[in-house]
């Protein structure tokens, strides 16, 4: 029997978790081709998200497509076209020769190659385009989602994960005002724009000069309450026959702050130590091999700290709000008080906290922040 519990990869239909509020907005946002920012900070499940609207759209509105395109990979202009262009051809072609002609016919100018690879292990088609006149225009390949849709009289949304990666282009600021420029004259089409670094999605698109300020709506993900996991967790637990009350569900969800992608973990790790009923105990181990498993990984981040980095995440983990204070500045050797904007800086260029609403400040891993709390502090 597999694990009924997913984590590090997209979680779909019975395995996404609540966000009922959220999945509403994206759907009457989507339907009605508004614009969207998702942010959040890492391993949230912005990605399961916006996939798991994708597929109740699919079922229940025939007249949009959902176009989904990751950037991860793209460290250029020219990728991000091939990306972009490949998976909004592919949106309404189920075969090669079909999304060949749609090359053809939409992008003939710009003299693309197609390739195909047919891998019998997955059974899945691969396409991929090259262009051979890079220094020709890219305008028709922006316009795509707009072309096409005038041409299927259909909506278009296209979803685009990793959207931050465009600030890593040679001129970031110059091909943000070209996208803006096309986008904002589609009629037919909406965008959703997502990704895992929460402070450039911010820069991009809540700065007053940056090109894209304003464009959409800017959902800013919250975490799962508590009551949604214990519901999500027994109910998982009861589907394949082992039980857990509802106090050990709240015990899961509590040691993980509720973070996502956690929960979901060491719930797999208690689900592979339990027989038939779930007790204190096997939680407590599972919990303790997560953080030692991680132990490593934390040492490495550490490694690449300086010393006042390292006490500045000691005090946010020990939940310090006024880090200027005298009393704070000296129990933590932080310096001066001046230290303090350049500390937060480089914490969150790490990813390693999250300001949210109110100036407030958190470590984004729960798990390291009890390392950080209880066996880096010993030692």
């Amino acid at each position: 029997m597999g694990t009924p519990f997913i984590y590090g990869r997209i979680a779909d239909k019975n395995n996404f978790t609540n966000r009922k509020k959220e999945v509403e907005l994206l759907k009457r946002n989507f339907s009605g081709l508004v614009n969207t920012i998702i942010i959040s900070p890492r391993r949230w499940g912005k990605t399961s998200l916006v996939n798991r609207v994708a597929q109740r759209l699919a079922e229940e509105d025939k007249s949009i497509l959902i176009c989904q395109v990751d950037i991860f990979n793209c460290r250029t202009e020219e990728q991000f076209y091939l990306a972009y262009a490949t998976a909004v051809l592919k949106i309404s072609h189920s075969t090669w020769d079909d999304f060949a002609a749609s090359v053809r016919k939409y992008l003939g100018r710009l003299l693309p190659s197609v390739t195909f690879s047919d891998m019998a292990q997955t059974c899945e088609l691969s396409f991929g385009l090259d262009f051979k006149d890079n220094k020709m225009t890219f305008d028709e390949i922006l316009d795509l989602p707009q072309t096409i849709s005038r041409d299927s009289g259909k909506k278009i949304v296209v979803c685009i994960d990793e959207f931050q990666n465009i600030n890593e282009y040679d001129d970031p600021l110059a091909f943000q005002r070209k996208l803006r420029s096309h986008w904002q004259k589609h009629m037919d089409v909406c965008y959703c724009l997502y990704g895992s670094k929460r402070h450039m999605l911010l820069d991009i698109f809540h700065n007053y000069n940056m090109p894209f300020y304003k464009f959409g709506d800017i959902l800013f993900l919250e975490k799962i309450p508590k009551e949604d996991w214990i519901e999500f967790i027994g109910r998982k637990f009861s589907e394949t026959g082992k039980d857990i009350s509802e106090e050990l569900c709240g015990m899961i969800a509590d040691r993980m702050k509720n973070h996502p992608y956690y929960t979901q973990q060491l719930s797999q790790q208690v689900w592979f130590r339990t027989g038939t009923t779930v007790s204190v105990e096997v939680v407590d181990e599972a919990f303790s091999d997560m953080i030692g498993q991680l132990s490593l990984l934390f040492a490495n981040i550490i490694d690449m700290l300086t010393p006042r980095q390292i006490n500045f995440l000691l005090a946010v983990a020990d939940g310090i709000t006024n880090f200027s204070s005298k009393e704070v500045l000296m129990k933590y050797q932080l310096g001066t008080s001046a230290n303090i904007k350049n500390l937060k800086k480089a914490a969150t260029e790490k990813d390693l906290i999250d300001i949210l609403p109110g100036n407030r400040i958190e470590l984004q891993d729960p798990v390291f922040e009890y390392w950080l709390k209880y066996i880096y502090r010993t030692r």
